[in-house]
């Protein structure tokens, strides 16, 4: 009996991991490869997919924000730009650009440019990098310091912020090494953010005014390889995903592992196309697009 109750338990356990490999497997549509679409950048960042059907990413050295839409070479979107970094669009679909120049900016539907933020108690912001817009209106972002000299850097601190046009500026967290990517789970209880010199997720509670409580370590990217944490979405289902060490992590609501897709370097990443179902991808010098089974969430 006792000999029978452990075959059980062993046959039980196999069939738990065979469907764990099963599930991370099925996240990427069947033999997708990763596809360069567009190249021969200097290092770009940023991707966000418009609704009426084109992708927008940044070129920061260049200065410049470029447009590319299926079947179609990229062309010039914007120059200069601010030397942007994150982009998004707000709940009026205007475009928001995390600035390395050390600004938070509009583009209004007259094309001019507005600068929402450029300071926190009258210090310029270091290098905006990264940004995500709650369904409120307000624009939650990182600051380190990767774009900024030592010369023009005012601030002593590397903060996530939460600018609300009505509200003004809030200082969230200021205990980060080096803050990068964010976003939001699908209901927005949950805020998560990259610490790329840690090379970790940490994850906040958001509390109804928008504030944050609660943090606390998401989950970690041990592997080598190029790259870091750096861009990070969230599916529909609230599964997270991020760049990291050697490629891809993709991880459960519960900050489990789920699969690490080994590539070259990646910077940042964007949910578009047919369905919200291809990944887009911002790598050095390129930008690739990978088809996947589950479904992108948009926070905007």
């Amino acid at each position: 009996m006792k000999r029978q109750i452990i075959t059980m338990t062993l046959i039980l356990a196999w069939v738990i991991l065979y469907a764990g490999m099963a599930s991370a497997q099925q996240m990427v549509q069947d033999n997708s490869k990763p596809e360069k679409i567009t190249s021969g950048y200097q290092f770009t960042e940023g991707p966000v997919w418009h609704p009426s059907g084109y992708l927008l990413f940044s070129d920061i050295p260049a200065n410049a924000i470029y447009k590319w839409a299926p079947g179609k070479e990229a062309k010039e979107f914007m120059k200069p730009s601010g030397h942007s970094n994150g982009l998004t669009f707000d709940r009026q679909g205007r475009l928001i650009m995390a600035r390395h120049d050390g600004a938070i900016a509009r583009l209004s539907d007259g094309n001019d440019k507005e600068v929402l933020v450029d300071s926190y108690q009258g210090k310029r912001l270091n290098s905006p990098n990264d940004l995500v817009v709650k369904s409120d209106g307000a624009i939650y972002f990182t600051d380190p310091t990767f774009g900024v000299s030592q010369e023009d850097q005012e601030l002593d601190f590397n903060g996530v912020y939460r600018y609300h046009e009505k509200e003004g500026l809030e200082l969230l967290v200021d205990d980060f090494a080096l803050p990068n990517g964010i976003a939001f789970s699908p209901d927005e209880t949950k805020l998560y953010v990259n610490d790329s010199r840690h090379n970790h997720i940490r994850v906040f509670d958001v509390r109804e005014d928008g504030s944050l409580d609660d943090g606390r370590i998401f989950a970690r990217m041990t592997s080598e390889g190029e790259g870091g944490a750096d861009g990070m979405k969230v599916d529909a289902a609230g599964n997270v995903y991020s760049t990291g060490p050697g490629g891809l992590y993709i991880f459960s609501p519960e900050g489990k592992l789920i699969r690490h897709l080994e590539t070259h370097r990646l910077t940042n990443l964007a949910w578009g196309g047919d369905e919200s179902k291809t990944l887009f991808m911002t790598s050095p010098d390129a930008v690739y697009k990978l088809k996947m089974k589950n479904k992108g969430y948009f926070s905007y």
